[in-house]
């Protein structure tokens, strides 16, 4: 997983979960792929201070030097990462791989994991264990992409596998700045795997939102000229890069759907997406971006944020 810079390892959060164990697999893949390490990182939350018990756990009931006993939930985090870290190296036994218990909301110890050197990625499954035991969540996920200072990747319960054909990297182009970065990031993981990228400018009729938006030149009614528009946009974008990455096979298709329905029904599940955390029209004030946040929840395959 390529930052542009020198990534040392991909962080990757588990709880015990189906798709924990799904985003651990994937995070071990693209490790071995890229010569990285793996940080496995868990969650102890609330910490054991906390709650009415905790007072009675300080205090002898759990160890009041806190060595000669731990907590079930520390018990259980400690055997998770054993058995998560055993896991990994019985697959890539030459793979470097640390583990990290953190006493910290979900959410903040994989910010903390990603914002130290050498984090390429900060990985998630889309969904944790549920309810009051699960400690990585959907909401986990859309956290990590709005804030992480490297690319979030958020993978699903199940997922398949390119097997046999040429890998594709699906990404949205709409001539924002971050959707720059996105496009940025395809290119330079395509060149690293030997993927083609396949760009996604997606286009709307602009007739539907003449009365919210005020005067609409003529053009503007006409598919075809929208259509040329929203092509060129998507040309310009990738120009620098084109030639940047001139081994890249791009494939720009220009789709008249929403950005969201574009995004998903180009993408087969074996696919990785990458978008932006917010693109054009994007109000600053929401924690991602409405395109982002969608393609996380309805995609098939791994999806890539990018901020």
């Amino acid at each position: 997983m390529d930052t542009g810079e020198d990534p040392r390892w991909v962080v990757v959060g588990v709880d015990g979960s189906d798709s924990s164990r799904y985003a651990l697999e994937w995070s071990a893949n693209q490790a071995m792929t890229y010569g990285l390490g793996v940080r496995i990182v868990t969650a102890v939350w609330p910490p054991d201070s906390e709650g009415p018990f905790g007072e009675l756990i300080h205090r002898g009931g759990g160890g009041a030097d806190g060595d000669d006993e731990e907590s079930p939930r520390r018990h259980d985090a400690r055997a998770l990462l054993a058995y998560a870290r055993d896991w990994v190296l019985r697959l890539f036994p030459e793979l470097s791989v640390e583990t990290r218990e953190v006493e910290e909301r979900p959410a903040q110890a994989l910010l903390e994991a990603a914002s130290e050197p050498g984090a390429a990625c900060v990985v998630v499954g889309s969904r944790g264990l549920g309810g009051l035991a699960s400690a990585f969540v959907g909401s986990v996920g859309v956290e990590l992409a709005a804030k992480s200072p490297v690319p979030t990747v958020v993978l699903p319960k199940h997922h398949e596998t390119a097997e046999g054909r040429r890998g594709r990297i699906v990404v949205g182009v709409d001539g924002s700045e971050t959707g720059g970065r996105a496009l940025a990031f395809a290119f330079r993981q395509a060149e690293r795997s030997g993927s083609e990228v396949v760009a996604i400018c997606a286009w709307q009729p602009m007739a539907a939102f003449a009365s919210s938006v005020g005067p609409v030149p003529p053009e503007a009614f006409d598919d075809e000229a929208v259509e040329a528009a929203a092509r060129r946009t998507a040309e310009a974008a990738m120009e620098d890069l084109r030639a940047q990455h001139p081994k890249v096979v791009v494939d720009l298709r220009t789709v008249r759907a929403h950005p969201v329905v574009a995004l998903l029904e180009e993408a087969s599940p074996a696919d990785l997406v990458v978008v932006g955390s917010r693109g054009r029209g994007g109000f600053r004030g929401l924690l991602l971006g409405s395109v982002s946040q969608s393609v996380l929840h309805g995609a098939h395959g791994p999806v890539v944020v990018v901020r």
